[in-house]
């Protein structure tokens, strides 16, 4: 059974519709209208190996603050719908990942508990027409709407476009370990809780 969701979310500031698979081959297609944005997640979903298709009309005219966050919200539903009861999953995953000069560590629980630990200094300005500090936004949103306890934690980096990046590719990595299915233990939930 492919594990995959589909998650629409309408605001007075922004429309956003994504369509998640976990089980894909890294093809994506997004379309938020920041272009920096749409490459992050275009980097997750092919370091994740996620199908995604993502589209977010947001108020762009104020900032980008909806798009990133209120994309990170849908986007963590979907992941959550998309995972289901979690049957079968590795739960766990971690990965340091070299960008140039930076080197940032993502590790994840997908343990139904939301929660971002973000030890990241990404220097203040634009990366194009994306504020660097929203990229802290969108890995708030996601973790606690996907139910993932994630941590990020900048080890080296000064340029903040290498920072962001290494951020998005090391949390899709450490997700794509994360919700591989454990071939010893297919069936089973990795808790002792018996609930995720």
């Amino acid at each position: 059974m492919m594990r995959e969701a589909a998650v629409e979310r309408t605001t007075k500031e922004t429309s956003v519709s994504v369509r998640l698979g976990i089980d894909g081959t890294g093809r994506s297609q997004v379309r938020t209208g920041i272009g920096f944005f749409d490459h992050m997640l275009e980097a997750f979903a092919r370091h994740g190996s996620f199908d995604l298709d993502a589209v977010c009309e947001g108020d762009l005219e104020v900032d980008g603050h909806h798009s990133v966050e209120d994309t990170g919200i849908v986007l963590g539903q979907a992941f959550a719908r998309a995972l289901g009861d979690k049957r079968g999953i590795v739960r766990f995953g971690s990965v340091a990942l070299p960008m140039d000069e930076a080197l940032v560590l993502a590790a994840c629980d997908i343990s139904g508990r939301g929660q971002l630990h973000w030890a990241v200094d990404v220097p203040w300005g634009m990366i194009g027409d994306f504020d660097s500090s929203l990229a802290k936004e969108f890995f708030i949103a996601f973790a606690s709407n996907a139910g993932v306890t994630l941590h990020v934690r900048q080890l080296a980096g000064e340029n903040a476009h290498h920072i962001v990046e290494a951020a998005f590719k090391a949390v899709a990595r450490a997700l794509r370990q994360a919700v591989a299915v454990d071939a010893r233990h297919p069936e089973e939930l990795p808790s002792t809780k018996g609930v995720l």
